[in-house]
């Protein structure tokens, strides 16, 4: 309805004014509202995975296990690429460095939590640099002892490593390796005063053991029972919070009543902290498909890994309870990485 006094302005207008006032109208019209971004397309490329220790080796298998069912996940090969070196922290710092939004690591746990407290040159900070995805898989270690060592149970066991005083040793495969600092939090909870004796990696670490020349060690339970079932070495307990699908004949710590020494070796999937949080989200729930199908998880259990799969959340989770355990670890001890 056009009200007088309008109706008034019209007819005094110009030709011109008219024409104006139509102009303006119609570009107000037109000018369109906002629209949502398009959605981002990946991946464009095969998704490359870089994994920072030997073929053959526990991460390496894990990232194997899981590679052909995220292939199928976001339609678009999946190339593991091995960068050993450095405890894996060479791969790692290619990871937190990478920009091309096709590129993850499947890591450790010291990766992802205290390598910039072991090893303040690091080129990268765990905590920021990175975007978790999933957790893949966990395993316990195995407290063993030289099978010399008189007594049978576990409390027997860790009697006698108590007795040894500081004349005990066991062996790791490194500074500051989960199998060391592990140790460490054992000896915090028992009064057990063994010195670290590093070697270059858990098989001379077993042979020393054999030889009896260490009498404890942290071991993965696929290379220490073997030797356990012949007699050779004893085992006292695994290190997770309840028995193991891996080793289900095997007692925990916690039976032994060791507590506060809960510490599982995992692998986990992540990518730079700068890949695009669609991307990231996307990722994320093709990895813990794959992770969850019953083929992946057969395959991890094969190799030694417990299936798991998490969202994001839950792998930062795990990241900030264990940088949080072995942190206090690291400072009283004074532990450094080798170099």
């Amino acid at each position: 309805m056009i009200t007088k006094r309008r109706l008034l302005s019209l007819l005094a207008a110009t030709p011109a004014a008219l024409a104006l006032d139509r102009a303006s109208a119609q570009t107000t019209r037109a000018v369109p509202r906002a629209s949502a971004p398009p959605p981002l397309a990946w991946p464009t490329q095969p998704l490359k995975v870089l994994v920072g220790f030997p073929p053959g080796s526990t991460p390496d298998l894990a990232a194997r296990a899981i590679a052909d069912a995220l292939a199928k996940g976001i339609g678009q090969p999946v190339v593991v690429e091995n960068r050993p070196g450095a405890s894996g922290n060479i791969a790692a710092d290619l990871v937190a460095k990478s920009r091309d939004n096709h590129t993850i690591g499947v890591m450790i746990n010291g990766n992802l939590t205290v390598a910039k407290l072991l090893n303040p040159a690091l080129g990268f900070d765990p905590a920021k640099d990175f975007a978790p995805l999933s957790l893949i898989g966990t395993a316990p270690l195995l407290l063993t002892v030289n099978g010399s060592a008189p007594g049978r149970t576990p409390a027997e066991l860790l009697l006698w490593a108590r007795n040894l005083d500081d004349k005990a040793n066991y062996g790791t495969p490194g500074n500051g390796t989960v199998g060391h600092l592990g140790m460490e939090l054992i000896k915090s909870k028992t009064g057990i005063k063994a010195v670290h004796v590093p070697f270059s990696g858990n098989p001379q670490v077993i042979n020393a053991m054999l030889a009896g020349q260490i009498h404890l060690a942290l071991l993965p339970p696929g290379l220490a029972l073997p030797h356990v079932k012949s007699g050779k070495l004893k085992a006292i307990g695994l290190t997770s919070p309840g028995r193991s699908s891996l080793v289900t004949d095997q007692p925990t710590l916690r039976e032994a009543e060791v507590t506060g020494a809960d510490l599982e070796i995992w692998t986990a999937a992540a990518a730079p902290a700068t890949m695009p949080a669609p991307v990231v989200a996307r990722l994320s729930a093709a990895l813990v498909e794959a992770i969850r199908a019953p083929e992946s998880r057969q395959r991890l259990l094969t190799v030694g890994w417990q299936a798991v799969g998490t969202a994001p959340e839950g792998l930062a989770n795990r990241m900030r309870a264990d940088t949080a355990q072995l942190s206090g670890i690291i400072l009283m001890r004074g532990i450094k990485a080798d170099s």
